[in-house]
């Protein structure tokens, strides 16, 4: 398996970093009272539209999998795919001044995740393994376990009540993955439904920050496979991962 290389780590985080800008011009049309699903439709499509064209300059021998394109399945295969979600909590996005909705351009080599940045651009942040942020140390306390506000899975809540955790209510998956990131949040578990680019850029991310990604039976996380379903994941921080699994377990 080949390693991503410089010019392929900063290029994801510049790349977030626009579509997150120009999500933000689009976001300000909600609070100048235009209609609020037009703008959602148009965020989703104009992000999408920007960052494959970036793509298809910068990397033209590279295959793409976007949540908001067209999969003919000429990707599956490829050595090399970048994996994007241009809008990642389009529902947050559409509630100013919620900050919790993201920007996910990854690149997969040979089905693992290697190289990702997700912008929080709502927050003016992007994290990326262009510069690996550095996991903070571990948290006093009881550990805390970021879900989903609208749709939160019965197994974190068992998870949660297993392991003494309390559970933080947040948005996007890329938001989630990046509170455990930034010391927010110490676990994240999701199941039930997500695709791979709802997951490749955080885990991207979150493994260069040193923190673990697997699915939730603990095997690794593949991608660019030929269905694009990928429905559960785990991110937390390492000394967690034996506590987390027993409660699975049990």
């Amino acid at each position: 398996m080949s390693e991503a290389n410089a010019v392929d780590h900063a290029a994801a985080q510049r790349i977030a970093a626009e579509a997150g800008a120009l999500l933000l011009a689009v976001r300000e049309e909600i609070g100048k009272g235009a209609d609020t699903g037009a703008v959602k439709a148009e965020g989703d499509r104009r992000s999408h539209d920007f960052i494959s064209a970036r793509l298809r300059t910068e990397f033209p021998d590279d295959a793409v999998l976007s949540e908001e394109g067209r999969d003919d399945g000429t990707r599956v295969g490829a050595h090399r795919c970048w994996i994007v979600d241009p809008l990642d909590g389009t529902r947050e996005f559409g509630e100013p001044p919620r900050d919790d909705w993201a920007v996910h351009v990854a690149l997969v080599v040979d089905g693992v995740a290697l190289c990702g940045a997700v912008a929080l651009p709502a927050r003016d942040a992007v994290l990326s393994t262009a510069a690996p942020p550095q996991a903070p140390l571990g948290h006093e306390g009881s550990p805390r376990l970021v879900v989903s506000r609208t749709r939160a899975p019965a197994v974190a809540s068992e998870v949660a009540r297993a392991i003494g955790a309390e559970t933080i209510e947040m948005g996007s998956a890329g938001a989630k993955a990046m509170a455990v990131v930034l010391g927010d949040a110490d676990v994240y578990l999701h199941a039930g439904g997500q695709y791979e680019w709802d997951s490749a850029a955080p885990v991207a991310v979150a493994v260069a920050a040193g923190l673990h990604a697997s699915r939730l039976d603990g095997s690794p996380l593949r991608y660019n496979r030929p269905d694009a379903y990928l429905p559960d994941v785990l991110i937390c921080r390492p000394e967690l991962v034996a506590s987390v699994a027993r409660a699975m377990r049990d």
